[in-house]
């Protein structure tokens, strides 16, 4: 297909769309979003989706796992849908994230909806715009929860039991908002009802910045998890106890922090502890406990084995010096991810009007690698000029946007018009 981006139609129907959600869920202070999981900003761009999907006479559907899809069927179609194409992302954030990261694949897959039907352009098979829910992870500690459930990667025992900062339960939050959490499990229509998924999502990186170029199709993700690391010592006076006396899991911690770091450097990884949650958490107090989570990945699982195993060997080293107790669990643990070639090729085929789209590996774990061992996958970025994400400083062009979702239009337009080849 040789067609120009139509990047002007492409502004008109993607810029209002963006506008209509740039609201929900942003902190006046910060600037960021705090769009967690089934809550009310969750909620509010729940509705603003099925707003979009009435608004363009799409059939709704909300999954057992509250995933939510809009169905364009084509127009002598009877039936359950199959075979379909599907694109999206997520709509939650991490704790004051960027605007980006999920909604620009979302608002991106209703925009190119829009540009097919103002060509006129008919679906041969039927295709959906997704919507998975909880993919931060950042509300219960377990991300990509909606489509881990989907593919049976996720138990829902273990799923309804997870529990967020205040001590609720994923059950007790999804009853509040009226779901039924019974419901939750594997869902055995997926592989027939999806032929390919492919999301569109902001570039987390500064790969596409240094070669100058809007967009990239994605090779494969870094394995990637999370632990949660428990350190337990003697709550005490800060003034009145000596240091020899002192059984404090604050030392043990501070001295992971550095091993992360450095381990990680020296296995060319990352390794982070972003998160931390002390007791009792006073000033004046030397703390009985510290639980903080490392996120640590890898180009490869060796490595990311290695570099886990070097971390928690030298925490239980510093643990053991200190005198504090240390517990160790294994939150999540995601494998290499690699995107089959055949998507990415029909892709690549879609887009030849651009040239030589760039392949990069990601080291951001996406719904799209949790789908991979189920059904064909495939992934586009679009540039972020600053290579900053999971902040509200994230930022892509409006005209990277723009053809972003005119080359997501392409790729759906020979998708559903086009036998593979």
């Amino acid at each position: 297909m040789t067609r120009d981006l139509e990047t002007d139609g492409a502004a008109k129907v993607f810029d209002p769309l963006w506008g209509e959600i740039l609201e929900v869920g942003r902190h006046a202070g910060t600037g960021g979003y705090r769009r967690y999981a089934w809550s009310d900003a969750d909620l509010t761009l729940r509705e603003w989706f099925r707003g979009c999907a009435t608004a363009r006479s799409m059939d709704l559907q909300e999954d057992r796992n509250g995933n939510l899809w809009a169905w364009w069927l084509p127009r002598d179609w009877v039936g359950d849908p199959k075979g379909a194409f599907v694109t999206g992302s997520h709509l939650d954030s991490v704790p004051d994230g960027g605007a980006f990261d999920g909604p620009l694949g979302i608002v991106s897959a209703f925009a190119a909806v829009d540009l097919l039907r103002a060509r006129g352009i008919e679906p041969s098979i039927p295709v959906a715009v997704v919507a998975f829910s909880d993919e931060e992870g950042a509300r219960f500690g377990v991300a990509c929860i909606g489509s881990q459930l989907a593919t049976g990667a996720l138990a829902p025992e273990r799923a309804l039991g997870l529990r967020d900062i205040d001590g609720i339960t994923l059950a007790e939050a999804l009853t509040r908002a009226g779901r039924a959490p019974e419901h939750l499990g594997a869902d055995p229509t997926l592989t027939d009802r999806v032929a390919v998924f492919v999301e569109l999502h902001i570039e987390q990186g500064r790969a596409l910045d240094l070669v100058d170029r809007p967009l990239a199709l994605a090779s494969s993700i870094w394995p990637h998890g999370r632990w949660e690391f428990d350190f337990t010592g003697e709550a005490n006076h800060a003034g009145a106890t000596r240091l020899i006396d002192r059984h404090d899991p604050m030392l043990a911690f501070a001295s992971t922090v550095h091993t992360a770091r450095a381990e990680a450097a020296a296995l060319d990884a990352v390794a982070t502890f972003g998160k931390v949650l002390v007791a009792p958490n006073g000033t004046n107090a030397i703390p009985s406990r510290v639980r903080a989570w490392l996120d640590a990945r890898a180009a490869d699982q060796p490595t990311l084995e290695a570099l886990v195993a070097r971390i928690t060997a030298r925490a239980r080293s510093h643990a053991a010096a200190d005198g504090i107790d240390l517990e160790i669990l294994a939150e999540s643990i995601t494998p290499i991810v690699d995107f089959p070639e055949a998507p990415r090729t029909r892709l690549a085929r879609s887009l030849a009007h651009l040239g030589d789209l760039p392949v990069i590996p990601t080291a951001a774990g996406h719904d799209a690698g949790i789908l991979s061992d189920t059904i064909p996958t495939a992934m586009l970025f679009v540039r972020n000029p600053t290579g900053v994400s999971h902040s509200p400083a994230e930022h892509a062009a409006p005209a990277d946007c723009h053809t972003g979702a005119c080359a997501l239009a392409e790729v759906m337009t020979a998708w559903i018009t086009e036998p593979a080849r």
